[in-house]
């Protein structure tokens, strides 16, 4: 899978209810301390990765090379996983799950305590870091995120202009009117949904925070109606119908394909695509690889502003965690610093470090020049909205109903999209009520 967030947190959210009952406790120590001296680090320690085109290849063996400049007597393994939710949460019922990981979404943040050792207290790794609030339980952190991402939509510029637009829509309907524009203009599927696949359409969830320019936007979930008018997910969810409902997409989205599609938008044959920062990299290499400029593909924000100004979110890969059973505590917690440090994994992905005096990758130049504000959003009731979807079964980080809503959109599903989302709303305010919140 290409993009992991999409798939462990609908992998994750689908099997919250079955839960890790593992045996980690804090008996061996809850805290990972950083080292003092690199050269009397040892140990041998062994990562856990989804990562394993990076283990195959040889990439992650030099990233260990560079490591052991610093730290010369830790021995780093690893181990790549393709099913890496499914294969870990089995593990996790056992102390054996490595000795650095990436938490899996199965895991419910109040539990972290048990299964991970404290990297440290949030007031002093949030002066450093982004996205400490995610694996923050009772004021320790937990996880460490080596890159980070933020929504927008992928595009291609030369069939964009070509279709004469040469500004990015700032609103639903500018949108709309241009995708309508590229299909009378050419032969490219204005939008891609890549239905069949399933996890790319659960990356309409990251336009929460992005429509309202809302740093609190995870807050509003927990306390409120994700679709009542004007609220974020509404929006999102509305265009992505009037999209479908336009006819503005592939002729049958049950055929989609993943891998399939990014050539084609490399290529033209598809204009754009929801999904995130991450993926501009995989579509300029499609276009190396089909002999077109990877210079034409683009990266826009969501069609809203606030006082003249888009926003977009931004929220973490995978974080990284030290293992509470690891006999090797401290050589774990060295190899997260490092990786997250000095390791340069987020160049290498032209993702967005977590560092926060870090540079913008060259990705998001264009909304750095066009004074896109990134957000860091509060996850302070992060967990809640996870039990929340759990309790409400509605699955915001799973694709299932957001393949209704194109199923509705397209005549494949019976009903209206205000009784639709009008249902997604009353289930999510039950939960509520049932969950006390």
């Amino acid at each position: 899978m290409n993009r992991r967030t999409v798939l462990a947190l609908a992998v994750g959210a689908a099997m919250l209810a079955s839960g890790c009952t593992g045996t980690g406790g804090t008996s061996k120590g809850a805290d990972a301390e950083a080292p003092d001296d690199p050269g009397k680090v040892t140990g041998t320690i062994t990562v856990l990765t989804h990562r394993t085109d990076l283990v195959q290849d040889g990439t992650m063996k030099k990233y260990a090379a560079e490591f052991n400049k610093t730290y010369p007597k830790v021995k780093v393994e690893f181990e790549g996983l393709t099913d890496y939710e499914g294969e870990v949460k089995i593990r996790m019922n056992t102390e054996n799950y490595g000795d650095v990981l990436m938490i899996p979404a199965v895991i419910e943040k109040k539990d972290y305590p048990k299964f991970f050792a404290s990297l440290g207290t949030r007031a002093e790794r949030s002066k450093k870091y982004r996205f400490t609030d995610y694996s923050t339980v009772r004021g320790k952190v937990y996880g460490q995120s080596p890159i980070g991402v933020v929504p927008g939509f992928v595009y291609n510029k030369k069939v964009w202009n070509a279709a004469g637009i040469t500004d990015w829509p700032t609103t639903p309907a500018e949108f709309l009117d241009d995708l309508k524009a590229i299909k009378a203009k050419s032969e490219a599927v204005p939008y891609y949904t890549n239905f069949k696949d399933m996890w790319p359409l659960t990356q309409w969830t990251n336009v929460n925070g992005s429509v309202g320019c809302d740093t609190g936007a995870t807050t509003r979930l927990a306390e409120g109606d994700p679709w009542a008018d004007g609220a974020d997910l509404r929006v999102g969810d509305t265009l992505l119908h009037d999209i479908v409902k336009s006819d503005l997409v592939e002729k049958d989205p049950t055929t989609t394909n993943w891998e399939a599609s990014k050539p084609k938008l490399a290529k033209g044959e598809i204009a754009t695509m929801w999904l995130g920062s991450w993926a501009v990299v995989q579509m300029r290499d499609a276009a190396k690889q089909a002999g077109t400029d990877p210079a034409d593909i683009g990266f826009m924000p969501f069609p809203a502003q606030k006082d003249g100004t888009f926003c977009a979110v931004t929220s973490p890969d995978y974080q990284q965690a030290v293992n509470v059973n690891s006999g090797h505590k401290t050589a774990a917690r060295a190899w997260i610093d490092w990786f997250t440090d000095k390791s340069g994994y987020a160049d290498a992905n032209l993702a967005l470090s977590p560092l926060k005096d870090a540079p913008l990758p060259d990705v998001l130049k264009p909304y750095e020049e066009a004074g896109v504000k990134l957000l860091d959003i509060d996850d302070t009731k992060g967990a809640e909205v996870k039990s929340l979807d759990n309790q409400s079964e509605v699955g915001i980080y799973k694709p299932d109903y957001r393949q209704d809503l194109v199923d509705l959109a397209r005549g494949a599903r019976k009903g209206g999209l205000d009784d639709f989302l009008a249902g997604l709303g009353d289930k999510w305010t039950e939960a509520q009520r049932n969950l006390g919140s």
